[in-house]
């Protein structure tokens, strides 16, 4: 069977998926933020990047399937904006002046100093844009093994963002429509991946080619599902592809397609109820689980094995990430479907409908 016909998008498992490539990313930060290396070099790679990677695979799939199926520059635009910023928003406003001023508390500091300094706000101020120009707040945190960064995965929400405008401008252009674009932005972009990673480009080079491969590769899944199969021996092939692509100084040169594969059809193979998460935490544990460990390293729990430290930074972190969705994600989403809802009924149902209210 086809992806196309597997994939429903009421039904699918992706949200589970993402939750679990969240979970995973918490894993690798507990090894450096505990003082830790993983010391297999491909391991290392991989458990530090997939993760991200399958985030953005994903999203290429989901953002190019929200533009073809809605491509409407203003529906667009609302309805990426409102799942991302209010979230992040919250989260800066949080890590400024809740975490970091009990992160010094904790350490004996002196957290009123910091709060009534302008440092939590220069800090909200200066990453507002989506793009993070500041990790510290006011210098902290320190005394840890990974001083000066209070919430580090937000870096790559900046490139999250360029993907999606990418999607409108070329939706705009008229090109999505047209099957030979993707195939070819693909190569274009796996020919800088393959040029910064042969010169050993440094990161402000190889990570734009990184990420626009990743999920260049979900927009050709989603672009091509009508010839694709979706079949459990495709993804246990996939799987093992990447996981030999470890070996490479890039595993994306190989992989990139392979893990976009296995992650997203894996989703529509995957029917069981119980993986239909009809709420989606992996945001919130993506921007809260790193100040979350930084606090747990503070109170002194770093000397624990980093697996156990792992599992002990979930359960901490689950209930902000629960909380995020329900105060801030899902009352954003909620006001995103009643927008577009309005702005999708005819005019004459929106002129008595505005009647009636007046």
């Amino acid at each position: 069977m086809k992806l196309e016909q597997e994939f429903d998008p009421r039904k699918n498992a992706l949200n589970a998926l993402r939750l679990a490539l969240a979970i995973s990313v918490i894993l690798w930060h507990s090894f450096p933020l505990t003082g830790r290396d993983v010391p297999f070099v491909p391991a290392r790679q991989l458990l530090g990047e997939i993760g991200v990677d399958g985030f953005f695979a994903i999203s290429g799939f989901l953002i190019t399937s929200s533009w073809l199926r809605h491509p409407r520059v203003r529906d667009y635009v609302v309805a990426r904006g409102l799942r991302i910023l209010p979230g992040f928003y919250v989260c800066l406003v949080v890590t400024a002046f809740v975490i970091a001023p009990i992160g010094v508390a904790i350490q004996g500091g002196q957290a009123a100093k910091l709060l009534l300094s302008t440092a939590p706000i220069v800090y909200v101020l200066k990453n507002a844009t989506v793009w993070i120009f500041q990790f510290d707040v006011g210098g902290t945190p320190t005394g840890v093994p990974h001083p000066g960064a209070w919430d580090g995965p937000l870096w790559t929400l900046g490139y999250e963002l360029l993907c999606y405008i990418g999607v409108a401008c070329f939706g705009i252009a008229g090109l999505l429509g047209r099957r030979w674009f993707l195939p070819a932005a693909m190569a274009l972009c796996w020919s800088a991946l393959l040029l910064s990673t042969a010169l050993d480009l440094p990161r402000m080079a190889h990570d734009p080619a990184r990420f626009a491969v990743m999920f260049l590769a979900g927009a050709l899944i989603h672009r091509y599902q009508d010839i694709i199969p979706a079949r459990w021996s495709l993804v246990a092939v996939s799987a093992v592809i990447v996981l030999a692509a470890g070996l490479l100084p890039d595993y994306r040169l190989i992989a990139a397609v392979p893990l976009a594969y296995a992650v997203i059809v894996s989703g529509a193979l995957i029917h069981h109820k119980r993986f239909r998460l009809r709420t989606d935490l992996s945001y919130g544990i993506y921007i809260y689980a790193f100040p979350i460990q930084q606090l747990l390293v503070i109170c002194g729990i770093g000397f624990v094995n980093p697996f156990a430290f792992w599992v002990i930074a979930t359960t901490a972190t689950l209930p902000i990430a629960a909380l995020s969705w329900t105060l801030v994600e899902k009352r954003a989403t909620s006001w995103k479907s009643r927008l577009l809802r309005r702005w999708s009924a005819p005019a004459g149902d929106r002129q008595r409908g505005e009647n009636i209210s007046s």
